[in-house]
Parts: structure tokens; sequence; C-alpha cells
């Protein structure tokens, strides 16, 4: 994830646990950790409101998949950026300080309502932030952070289907994002 330095306000690219883990947690081993914070309670919900408030930051991608539920299975589809460029997607993070003093710092992205795009694959998507968004998310730039929570554009995203390999995590190689015929994709 990229964040801005609490201390030195710059720009750090950090590797992260996926899932959150509050500060706060008194029990970690046996803790919720979401992967997801809903836009309708990023900002209100006690599980994200802090780091919402505090902890705002960009979570990079290349591509994204999603499931659509067909008659017989669920057919995956890779979802990137129209102009080639990465994803970023609005994120939250927490650093946890274990008893013994070490730091474990997690995150998860916020998800909205689908754009038209989305809409026939799935019924959320993640919040993809375009890059003049960026300082005002990660509290660089005067703004309103949760007025930048909203569907990507038209014609920013596009998505095509895949092959059903990509469910399985040991497969890992460049052709899972190989653009199916259309009869494979119904």
């Amino acid at each position: 994830m990229v964040r801005r330095h609490p201390d030195t306000g710059e720009r750090h690219l950090d590797l992260v646990q996926r899932g959150l883990l509050p500060y706060w947690t008194k029990e970690p081993a046996q803790a919720r950790r979401p992967i997801n914070a809903k836009v309708e309670t990023a900002a209100t919900s006690p599980m994200f409101r802090q780091a919402f408030a505090k902890r705002r930051a960009l979570v990079p991608a290349g591509v994204l998949y999603e499931w659509r539920k067909t008659r017989v299975a669920k057919q995956p589809f890779a979802i990137a950026r129209s102009d080639g460029e990465p994803l970023a997607f609005a994120g939250l993070w927490e650093g946890y300080r274990w008893p013994r003093g070490e730091t474990t710092r997690s995150f998860c992205i916020i998800t909205t309502e689908p754009n038209a795009l989305i809409v026939p694959i799935h019924e959320r998507m993640p919040v993809v932030l375009e890059p003049a968004d960026w300082p005002v998310w990660l509290g660089a730039a005067d703004g309103d952070p949760a007025a930048l929570l909203r569907p990507a554009a038209d014609g920013v995203l596009k998505s095509w289907p895949i092959s059903t390999r990509v469910n399985a995590p040991r497969n890992n190689t460049p052709d899972l994002l190989d653009e199916l015929e259309p009869s494979f994709a119904d």
C-alpha cells in the first residue's frame, strides 16, 4: 500500500498484511480481519472509523478479479484500467502493536456500489481513485475524502472473461489474463 507517513508526511510504499487488524484489538488471534469496508459505513463503523479519519492508503493493483454467477458456475472476469495504468484502490490501514513491541500493519479496501460495467458481474466494486484525488485521500491536500468514495466513472475500466484457472492460487502465470472466447464466458 501507499500511505502518508504520520510523522514526516512523505508517501511510503509498504508491504502489509491483507485484512484489517485494528490497533484496539484485545484478542488478535480471534479477531475478525475484514478485507473490505463498505463505503456506506467506513466513516462511522467502530471497526473502521479511526482508520478512515487518520490512516487512509492507496492500494495499487494491476488487475482486479470478480466472478459473475451463471447458470452453470461462476465465471471469472479480469478488470483493469482502460488506459493501462495501475489501479489505485481507496484503502484503510492500521498498526497493531503486539505485547512484545512488534507492529503488524494491515489494510482493507473500501467498496461501493458497482458502475455500469460491473453491474452484470458483481454487486460491489472497490473504490478506484484517480491520480488527481490521491493527495486529498492521503491527507496531503485539503478536501473531503468522503466525496471521493464513488464508483469509477464510465470508460475508466475495462473487463473481459478469463479462465477458471484463476480460481486456484497455485496457478500464477501471465496467461491467466488471456480473454476467453465468448462462447466459454456465457
